[in-house]
């Protein structure tokens, strides 16, 4: 059998991508917080200007007054979305320094520069640290948004979906707002609530008034449909989000798995081709690997896994634990060995459907299905639609001879996003349709 689909295409697909929470920390970091009584010239920083430019700025600020504790916390949430933006992990340990000096200058009542903090923890995935910091921030001010919204991206990333759950309904009632709004409905996606995750993203997109706000939203919703196979509102969702915001990255990933969904590979691989060249994360790079494959270019798709490992390496050193994109991308197109071990390492930290999902993948590639299937079903267990997880719960189904079980499995998996994966669709197919399917 060729090589098996690339589980990894749908790294970063999420509602908010909190499977890669790079993506999900930015709805917070942007604009500025509400710590009360930022100076004048820290406070100046337009909410839109650009993370680069925002930096630069605070960074003349902090020249002519070094002891100005917001803005060293306001650096420090600049760098974490400049990374976020850039792809580019090293900027994390500048951030770290920038909010370790405004806890230094101001240790006690320094809601902004803890929050902050919760949100560097939470994009290098160290979540419980993440935990610790937004509680902190909230026990300071109860209002903070950016504590309150990366206090439920911790809970989601540590599998505690209840507590998320209820952590959303608080945060709302405290502070509600998009980065509120849309972390409810990843919650609700994550329980199985599509219809409603939905319905709480238009209530979000509605109430936008921003650019950032309005390609943030529809962007969302565009990610949410591509997840249920619709790839024509995915395509007009990103189509409004380019509108408000021409070259966000976000939305042009989107329209680029919608294309690709609609088996339009050629204008897909040019869209993800100048996704990646401003922002080489794990799953655009994988994304256009397996676009490649499908449109037979091997070669080229080789060099985009060799990106990957690169970017690998520099998440390290920058902090990151890259544990889950590493178990996802090597099970498909690296050291199987090395996918396992990274896949138990991320499991033995938490306990999230994703985490199940890349330890049941990485187990089965190693050839130990029956030992997979435990923790494929473990993944499907809330109600989560996700096609790649219930194609890989078939295809372990069908490795240990419970055929009735995988057709059900890859038949759900086809139904509700047909075009999931470029190759795993394609593999699906051919195990339904295999004499050892009957």
């Amino acid at each position: 059998m060729k090589r098996a689909t690339r589980s990894v295409w749908r790294l970063g697909a999420g509602i908010v991508g909190l499977a890669c929470v790079l993506t999900a920390v930015g709805a917070v970091l942007g604009g500025p917080d509400e710590v009360p009584a930022a100076p004048a010239a820290a406070g100046a920083v337009a909410p839109g200007t650009a993370p680069g430019q925002r930096a630069r700025t605070l960074q003349a600020h902090l020249k002519a007054q070094p002891k100005d504790a917001v803005a060293w916390a306001s650096l420090g949430a600049a760098y974490v979305e400049e990374a976020r933006v850039s792809g580019d992990p090293s900027r994390y340990p500048r951030a770290g320094e920038a909010f370790a000096r405004s806890l230094r200058l101001r240790p006690e009542g320094n809601a902004e520069a803890l929050a902050g903090r919760a949100a560097l923890a939470a994009a290098r995935h160290d979540f419980p640290a993440a935990l610790r910091d937004a509680d902190r921030a909230l026990a300071v001010n109860p209002y903070s948004e950016r504590g309150l919204a990366v206090r439920i991206d911790a809970l989601v990333e540590l599998g505690r979906y209840p507590a998320a759950l209820e952590a959303a309904r608080r945060a709302d009632a405290r502070r509600p707002g998009i980065p509120v709004f849309t972390r409810l409905a990843y919650v609700r996606e994550l329980r199985g609530e599509t219809e409603e995750a939905q319905r709480v993203l238009e209530l979000a997109r509605d109430s936008a008034s921003t650019r950032s706000d309005i390609a943030y939203t529809a962007t969302a919703l565009g990610r949410l449909a591509w997840s249920q196979g619709d790839y024509d509102e995915a395509l007009r969702q990103c189509g409004g989000a380019l509108k408000a915001e021409p070259d966000n990255p976000e939305a042009r990933e989107c329209r680029a798995r919608a294309l690709a969904g609609k088996g339009e590979l050629a204008p897909a691989i040019a869209e993800f081709e100048a996704v990646v060249a401003r922002s080489p994360l794990p799953g655009r790079l994988v994304a256009l690997g397996e676009l490649y494959e499908a449109s037979g270019r091997p070669e080229l798709a080789r060099r985009q896994y060799e990106v990957l490992g690169a970017w690998t390496g520099l998440a390290r050193s920058g902090g990151v634990n890259p544990d889950l994109d590493t178990a996802l991308a090597a099970a498909d197109h690296g050291d199987r060995a090395e996918a396992l071990r990274s896949a138990r390492a991320e499991w033995q930290r938490r306990r999230t459907v994703h985490t199940e999902d890349a330890l049941a993948w990485a187990l089965h590639r190693a050839g130990r299905s029956e030992e997979a299937l435990a923790h494929a079903r473990a993944a499907t267990a809330t109600g989560f639609r996700d096609a790649a997880f219930l194609y890989h719960r078939g295809m372990i189904e069908r490795a240990v001879g419970e055929r009735a079980a995988a057709r059900a499995s890859l038949t759900r998996a086809l139904a509700l996003n047909p075009a999931f994966s470029p190759i795993g669709a394609r593999e699906a197919r051919r195990a339904l349709d295999g004499p050892e399917a009957s």
